[in-house]
């Protein structure tokens, strides 16, 4: 299955929506993350090549998750698949409420495409209001509650028997300056894969 061409179906306007074009088996995917939102070019998105941005912070989180990957495809092979909260790059410094709406159909139709999730991580506030978007139309209240991340880093929250984890964002030069925040998206990354390898 291709992501890309099965969101585009939704996308009757033709807006300039940025999708990931990659094969996916939807049945082998058992973790989903989502980052806050795509990037200015789509080649430095994480399924973009090699050389993509943001690759350069989610290898190493990874890595220093003491998961031993070296490529986007290496991460998939795993059950784990990434994602963008937002489909169209920022035009200002911070990620507008109306952005969040326009892209949630996209959002809530990519996570419906795997059957056998069983851990969504955060990864970022963007990804956390999304996701409260998305719970709170279907349950009236929030999926996560309305506090910092490393407050709720240690709760279990569960929506509809999947784990969900808030974390960090994890793309952006920023990250690998801000060593605690690494640390702790990289310790939050270990988690999600042991409750997916159980």
């Amino acid at each position: 299955m291709n992501v890309r061409e099965e969101l585009q179906k939704l996308n009757v306007e033709g807006e300039k929506f940025q999708f990931n074009h990659v094969e996916v088996n939807p049945k082998m995917i058992q973790a989903v993350m989502i980052n806050e939102i795509v990037p200015a070019d789509p080649e430095d998105d994480f399924y973009g090549g090699t050389e993509a941005a943001y690759l350069s912070t989610t290898i190493p989180l990874f890595q220093k998750a003491g998961i031993q990957v070296k490529t986007i495809q290496n991460i998939l092979d795993r059950g784990i698949y990434i994602t963008n909260a937002v489909k169209m790059p920022k035009t200002e410094y911070t990620v507008a409420k109306e952005s969040i709406e326009k892209s949630l159909p996209y959002l809530e139709r990519e996570l419906a495409l795997f059957p056998n999730v069983k851990v969504i991580m955060l990864m970022g506030d963007v990804a956390k209001k999304a996701f409260n978007m998305i719970s709170k139309k279907e349950t009236r209240k929030n999926a996560v509650p309305s506090i910092s991340t490393y407050k709720l880093r240690s709760s279990e929250i569960f929506y509809k028997g999947i784990r969900i984890i808030p974390s960090y964002i994890m793309t952006g030069q920023n990250l690998l300056i801000e060593k605690s925040k690494f640390e702790m998206a990289a310790e939050d990354i270990a988690s999600m894969y042991n409750l997916i390898m159980k």
